[in-house]
């Protein structure tokens, strides 16, 4: 009989699983030596066997009942790739929805007993719940292969699409391209929300595991007590080439298709008759999926597809866009603020589609409702931007239900002859001119900041260019180590960590909360994004960077140090906090040293930008406290001019580009 192989895990591993902090998994270690022997890794980044911790925290009484569902991951993970992996979950969920096994689900000894365990979890946990975490998971770390659709915009594509197609209850809700599930969710619980009889959900991919998981997702929804059960049917296959669903009508078509795939079927598919706006060029597999929607719906059935913006300009396209338009079947473009899916740096666009009714001749005069959510909603450079769904929602929902020709600022409804021309470009921001009432007072105050900025800007200027340097250092002070500094008392360090998955939240955090701070947050604008609730446990083990404390990030291309000067921040890994002793040094002296760009090369691991720095090694200059806090004066000062030159470079590009299109829009006031 063969042994069963052990499933490594890390101490940072097993301290989301135990729901310690990694210092409390350390002294474990050095303190019991019962603790199990590492299997593999190295003295510095160890790994043990996920059977020998569970048994050891069980005998030693540290394990906690409520985080069994961690424990299932690692071993499910260990299982073999992605496909392994995300089969194992859907038959998990499979049984959960009460399917039972079959006999096509056989499954080597080890994946079989997995699975067992997790439904015996799930039994008594709630199936539902636990098959929510194993996706959850399974998607986190596939998150670059599978494009899934957030939860708020697909309720609200869900939402608009029953709001157009004007169905109550009793809908079949289509999504050709499924993935996991997540439209065809949201069009169930629409569906409940607007009643009316049980509705069919009918959902295809090519991919077979993604079919199964959203089936297994689906059915396990519903469990929920309804009225009437859904009827669900989730079929593997390619939709386009070989449409499973051709001779099935829906009042609603959702989907998000994939982007930008040259080898969609142009060649066997190029006298089917779904094209009746024109065979999409191979470039243009968007609009064979926009037609291919289209031709699933019923007579005044509605359709909403989320698309990269380049389908609404591309060259190769514009023909198919015009029919579209002459035929009044494209309703809305709304181009959605950056971040609302992935690719998050891209402005999606969502496409509302109506199929016509019978016997309805195509408009005379229509128009294209275009909504610039970009506009409307704005992002900071400067800090991290969460969509705020409500705002979106009511946005989207009050632009797509207008029925007259009203217009205010970020939606128009457009005449259809304005926009076919040589280019059919329907991009919203092409056609929204921003309203004068808006962009007044949005000038007038970035003009009032700019002043503002820009009078700090020479003050601190005129500081430090009064700053004496002279031509060669008058001595060589010795230089030491944060580690020389740490080990004589004058200074604490501690290396920030990555709480449990679970405690991390998102969304507005109220007062109490906690941030967390982590490299990516720095990476990509510098605000925290999660935050920690108050009473969590993992606050408790979390390195807190308080008022005073100097924050050094430990990667190459991050690296910063600052004295920390707002609320209380909860540092994620590779960040390090340093509290130092005031009668011993100066805060602003010793970020300041440390941040040199002499000092990062001599401290970092490699020359890479992914290199790690290692913080103990950074050098500073050993000088007598007065004389620490004459530099330390100019180090502040430089830190203040840093952030005031890159605000005025901010405003500056906003300021130049909105008047400039106050000024081509020829709103100068005066004149002849």
């Amino acid at each position: 009989m063969s042994t069963p192989r052990a499933v490594p895990v890390s101490l940072a591993e097993i301290a989301r699983l135990a729901g310690v902090g990694r210092a409390a998994v350390s002294n474990w270690r050095r303190r019991h030596p019962s603790f199990p022997a590492r299997i593999a890794g190295t003295d510095v980044n160890p790994q043990f066997s996920l059977t020998d911790i569970e048994n050891w925290l069980r005998e030693n009484k540290k394990l906690k009942k409520s985080a069994e569902r961690e424990w299932l991951w690692p071993r499910f993970e260990a299982l073999g790739g992605r496909d392994e992996t995300g089969a194992a979950i859907a038959e998990v969920g499979r049984r959960l929805a009460g399917r039972g096994a079959t006999e096509e689900s056989a499954y080597p000894k080890e994946a079989a007993d997995l699975i067992e365990r997790a439904v015996d979890l799930g039994r008594r946990e709630g199936g539902p719940e636990t098959f929510a975490f194993l996706l959850r998971r399974w998607l986190d770390v596939h998150v670059r292969q599978i494009a899934t659709t957030p939860e708020p915009l697909a309720a609200l594509m869900a939402d608009i699409a029953t709001r157009v197609a004007a169905v109550d209850g009793g809908i079949t809700a289509m999504d050709p391209a499924c993935g996991t599930g997540h439209l065809l969710t949201a069009a169930a619980e629409a569906a409940e929300e607007r009643g009316g009889g049980a509705p069919t959900l009918l959902g295809g991919d090519r991919d077979p595991v993604l079919a199964a998981l959203a089936e297994a997702r689906l059915k396990l929804a519903e469990q929920a007590p309804r009225t009437e059960p859904a009827s669900i049917d989730v079929r593997a296959g390619d939709s386009l080439r070989d449409d499973p669903f051709a001779d099935v009508p829906a009042d609603i078509v959702l989907c998000n298709p994939p982007f930008n795939e040259r080898d969609w079927g142009y060649e066997e598919l190029a006298t089917d008759t779904r094209w009746s706006h024109g065979l999409p060029p191979r470039t243009e597999p968007e609009l064979a999926w926009v037609q291919h929607c289209l031709a699933g719906l019923r007579p005044a059935g509605a359709a909403v597809l989320l698309l990269p913006p380049a389908v609404a300009a591309r060259k190769a396209g514009r023909r198919i866009r015009g029919s579209l338009l002459r035929t009044g079947q494209l309703k809305a473009v709304v181009a959605l603020p950056p971040g609302c899916a992935a690719p998050h740096s891209v402005s999606l666009h969502l496409w509302v589609l109506r199929a016509p009714a019978a016997g309805e001749e195509p408009p005379v005069g229509g128009h294209l409702l275009v909504a610039d959510g970009v506009s409307r909603f704005p992002r900071d450079p400067g800090r991290e931007w969460t969509p705020d769904w409500a705002a979106i929602g009511d946005f989207l929902r009050e632009a797509v239900g207008r029925e007259g020709p009203g217009e205010e600022s970020y939606v128009r409804r457009v005449p259809v002859i304005e926009l076919l021309d040589d280019e059919v470009d329907l991009t919203p921001g092409r056609h929204i001119a921003p309203s004068p009432a808006d962009s007044a007072p949005r000038l007038a105050a970035s003009w009032r900041e700019f002043k503002d900025v820009t009078a700090k800007v020479t003050k601190s200027a005129r500081l430090l260019a009064a700053l004496e340097l002279a031509s060669a250092a008058q001595d060589t002070p010795t230089a030491t180590t944060v580690a020389e500094l740490a080990r004589a008392g004058a200074l604490t360090l501690c290396g920030g960590q990555q709480p449990p998955e679970t405690a991390v939240r998102t969304g507005t955090p109220s007062a109490e909360d906690i941030p967390l701070l982590t490299v990516p947050d720095l990476l990509s604008g510098g605000a925290p994004r999660g935050h920690l609730a108050a009473g969590d446990p993992a606050v408790r083990e979390a390195v807190i960077a308080e008022p005073g404390d100097i924050v050094v990030v430990g990667v190459a291309r991050a690296f910063s140090a600052w004295v920390h000067e707002g609320a209380p921040t909860a540092l994620g890994a590779q960040l390090h906090a340093v509290r130092v002793q005031p009668e011993q040094l100066d805060a602003w002296f010793l970020a300041g040293s440390l941040r040199a760009p002499a000092n990062v090369r001599q401290a970092g691991t490699h020359a890479t930008s992914s290199s790690r720095i290692d913080v103990r090694r950074l050098q500073v200059r050993q000088v007598p406290l007065r004389e620490q806090r004459r530099y330390g004066e100019a180090f502040r000062e430089l830190a203040a001019f840093e952030q005031l030159a890159r605000r005025t470079a901010e405003l500056g590009a906003d300021l130049v580009h909105d008047l400039g299109d106050e000024l081509a829009a020829g709103r100068l006031a005066g004149g002849a």
